[in-house]
C-alpha cells in the first residue's frame, strides 16, 4: 500500500494516491514535461543553427579576405617577376654587348700586334737583354760579396792556432814525402820533443845512404832564425842535409836555395828537391864504398854538392816539375772559363725566351695560348 497522499485544495482532505489516480495526473506531466524538453531542444537547435551560421559567416569573411590578400601578392610577385625578367633579358644583352666589343677589341689586337710585331719583337729582345745585364750585374755585386765573405773566413782559419797550423804542415809534409818515396824510412819527431818536424832516412839495397832532415814553417813572414835552429837540429840527428819548406821565402828565393848550408824551398818544390837532394846522397854513399880512404873524391863530392852544376841540375828537375803544374793549372782554368761561358749563355737564352713569353701573356691575356716548353725550361733553370 503506497503512503503518497493528496490533499483536495477545495475540502482540504486528504487522500492516498494510487495508481488510478496518479496515472492520468503523470501523463499530464509526462507530456507537459515532453513539451517542454521538445520546446528546449528547439530553441537549442535554432541557437545551434543560428552560431553555425553565424561561424560559417565569420569563416567566410576570413576566407573572403585571405584570398583577397593572397591576390595581392600574387600581384605583387607578378610585378617583381617582370621586373626581374626584364633585368634578366637587359643584362643579358649587355652581356652580348660586352662580348661582341671584346672580340672586336681581341681582332684589333690581333691586327695591332701583326702590325707592331718587329718593333715588339726588337723591344722585347733589348729588354730581355738590359734584364739580363742587370742580372749579370747583380750575379756579380753577389760573387763580389761571397768573395769577401771567403776572405774573410780565409783570415780567420788563417788566424787560427799557429801549433795546429804547423801541425797540419808537419802531417802534409810527411804524407807528400813519404808518398813519393814508399821506399824510405820516415821518422816523424814527436811532439813536445826539441827537433825537426821529420827525418828522412835514403834507403839503397845496401843500407842506408843518408838522411835528410825535414822542418816545415807555415806563417806570412820569413825569419832568419829558423836557419840556426836547423842546423842545430841537423848536428844533434846527424843527418847529411837539412831543407826548410815554407810558404815565406827571403828575399832573392823564389822557388828554392841554398842559405848557410840549408835548403829552403817553397812546400810545392819539396818532392823535386826531395828526390834531387836523395839521388845526390845515393850517388855519395855508393862514391864512398867504390873509393874509401880517397880524401880527394870526398871532396870532389862535397864540392858538387855545393857548387852551381849541382844547383843547375836541380833547377832544371824543379822547373820541368813547374811547368807540368803550370800546364796543368791552364788547362783547369780553361776549361772552367768554357763552362761557365757556357752556363751564361744558356741562362740569357732562357731568360729571353720566358720573358718574352710573360710580356706577350700580359699584353694578349687568356687568348696568349700556354707553351709548355717555355714553362719546363722556367722549371729547369730554377732547379
Amino acid at each position: 500500500m503506497s503512503e503518497l497522499k493528496i490533499q483536495c485544495p477545495k475540502c482540504s482532505n486528504e487522500f492516498e494516491l494510487t495508481e488510478q489516480l496518479a496515472g492520468p495526473m503523470l501523463a499530464e506531466l509526462r507530456a507537459s514535461f515532453n513539451d517542454q524538453l521538445a520546446q528546449k531542444e528547439a530553441q537549442a537547435a535554432d541557437a545551434l543553427a543560428a552560431a553555425q551560421a553565424e561561424a560559417k559567416e565569420a569563416a567566410k569573411t576570413e576566407m573572403v579576405a585571405e584570398q583577397t590578400a593572397l591576390r595581392e601578392r600574387i600581384k605583387a610577385q607578378d610585378a617583381k617577376l617582370r621586373e626581374a625578367q626584364v633585368a634578366q633579358a637587359s643584362a643579358l644583352k649587355r652581356e652580348q654587348e660586352l662580348k661582341d666589343k671584346e672580340a672586336e677589341m681581341e681582332l684589333t689586337l690581333q691586327k695591332m700586334l701583326a702590325a707592331e710585331r718587329p718593333a715588339l719583337a726588337e723591344r722585347l729582345t733589348r729588354e730581355a737583354n738590359e734584364k739580363a745585364e742587370l742580372k749579370l750585374a747583380e750575379q756579380e755585386q753577389v760573387m763580389q760579396g761571397m768573395k769577401r765573405q771567403i776572405e774573410a773566413l780565409k783570415q780567420k782559419s788563417e788566424q787560427g792556432s799557429m801549433q795546429t797550423q804547423g801541425e797540419a804542415a808537419e802531417i802534409v809534409l810527411e804524407e807528400t814525402l813519404s808518398a813519393a818515396f814508399a821506399m824510405d824510412a820516415f821518422l816523424p819527431v814527436a811532439k813536445g820533443v826539441s827537433g825537426a818536424d821529420v827525418r828522412q832516412d835514403v834507403s839503397t839495397p845496401n843500407g842506408i845512404a843518408g838522411s835528410i832532415l825535414w822542418e816545415s814553417k807555415r806563417t806570412k813572414n820569413w825569419s832568419a832564425g829558423w836557419l840556426a835552429k836547423l842546423r842545430n837540429d841537423q848536428r844533434e840527428a846527424g843527418c847529411e842535409l837539412a831543407v826548410l819548406t815554407s810558404q815565406a821565402l827571403p828575399d832573392g828565393i823564389d822557388s828554392f836555395g841554398m842559405i848557410d848550408g840549408i835548403w829552403v824551398c817553397a812546400p810545392r818544390y819539396a818532392v823535386p828537391l826531395a828526390q834531387s837532394l836523395r839521388q845526390t846522397l845515393i850517388d855519395v854513399a855508393n862514391a864512398k864504398e867504390r873509393a874509401i880512404g880517397q880524401e880527394t873524391k870526398m871532396e870532389m863530392i862535397y864540392d858538387y854538392l855545393t857548387g852551381n852544376q849541382f844547383k843547375q841540375r836541380v833547377d832544371a828537375i824543379v822547373e820541368r816539375f813547374e811547368d807540368m803544374q803550370e800546364n796543368l793549372r791552364k788547362e783547369r782554368v780553361f776549361m772552367e772559363k768554357q763552362w761557365a761561358l757556357r752556363a751564361k749563355q744558356i741562362d740569357l737564352v732562357i731568360a729571353s725566351t720566358v720573358g718574352m713569353h710573360g710580356d706577350l701573356q700580359g699584353i694578349a691575356g687568356r687568348s696568349m695560348p700556354e707553351i709548355e716548353s717555355v714553362a719546363t725550361l722556367q722549371i729547369g733553370k730554377e732547379d
